[in-house]
């Protein structure tokens, strides 16, 4: 992949595709096509095809799905299945009909068993039962994971996949039903903030532990590997660190300067008691996170500030 290659961002509005265009354009790629989802619907099977035909992109980076939170997960368990399946389907098959001479497909830490041995390593993919509440989405992303390696085997497809740990960063979703668990208590503390509350209600017991990996980060790591990785096995990013959601909220608490109590609502669910990321092999790659989370954070609130 050189500064000229014809590069595809497939999702390149949301957090993870804008982290990698910036990635990209800051190691001084200029080739990059993106469409948006209202210009091509990846769940369209002869929209993608027809995007191929004129594009020719020789490089894809498929950052595009259909995201969100234990409810949102929980809720539209239908949609989170199909809609992902074809998108990755679409751009999966596209890639290699159209002769795609690399694809990076991202996956999700929700792959693996609920309660998988922590870290999570590579290798206990599909040792157990999966958490129920995301199960659908896992799926999804399992299956990405599979069409890459057996377009590989059956075809010679230089198709690689990986694994994120929990994300936040910049272009962030913040809606109060939808959003992951770091940008929805940046949400809620901020409103709370701002109206005065003497209270915030965190769901669940505060007890799960999350290792969360900032945006930009994770793109740093991807642009790396899709320059030099070229194994079928599939890589975890992340931190190799995590925080229980307690000491999330209280260092969200202090950074955007909320004063009252935290509440535990335990009748929500807490999903995955631990979800831990082994990244001892892409540290083995040369590799290794740079922002720390309360500086991540910080960075995180700006954004926030400004565009919401």
């Amino acid at each position: 992949m050189n500064s000229n290659s014809k590069i595809f961002i497939a999702g390149h509005r949301g957090m993870v595709g804008s982290a990698i265009k910036r990635a990209l354009e800051n190691q001084g790629f200029t080739n990059l096509v993106y469409q948006t989802s209202a210009e091509l619907d990846l769940r369209d099977f002869n929209a993608v095809a027809d995007f191929f035909d004129d594009e020719q992109p020789e490089y894809v980076f498929l950052a595009a799905a259909k995201v969100g939170g234990i409810v949102a997960n929980n809720t539209y368990r239908a949609q989170f299945l199909y809609e992902n399946l074809q998108i990755q389907n679409n751009v999966i098959h596209n890639s290699y009909l159209h002769g795609v001479k690399k694809l990076m497909f991202f996956g999700s830490s929700c792959i693996y068993p609920k309660l998988a041995p922590q870290p999570l390593k590579e290798e206990y993919l599909l040792t157990g039962l999966l958490e129920p509440t995301n199960e659908p989405y896992a799926i999804a992303k399992i299956t990405g994971i599979k069409m890459c390696e057996a377009y590989r085997s059956q075809y010679g497809c230089n198709f690689i996949s990986v694994m994120p740990t929990n994300l936040y960063g910049l272009n962030d979703n913040y809606d109060a039903q939808n959003s992951h668990v770091l940008p929805a208590l940046i949400r809620k503390f901020h409103e709370a903030k701002v109206s005065g509350a003497g209270e915030v209600v965190i769901w669940g017991s505060g007890t799960p532990l999350r290792e969360f990996l900032f945006a930009d980060d994770l793109a740093d790591a991807a642009v790396k590997l899709m320059l030099e990785y070229e194994e079928e096995k599939f890589v975890n990013i992340g931190t190799g660190h995590d925080i229980s959601i307690k000491e999330l909220a209280e260092l969200i608490k202090k950074i955007i300067g909320f004063e009252g109590k935290l509440i535990f609502d335990t009748s929500k669910p807490d999903g995955t008691p631990r979800k831990l990321m082994d990244v001892s092999f892409l540290n083995s790659l040369g590799w290794k996170y740079k922002t720390k989370l309360e500086d991540g954070i910080k960075i995180a609130y700006q954004d926030f500030l400004k565009r919401v």
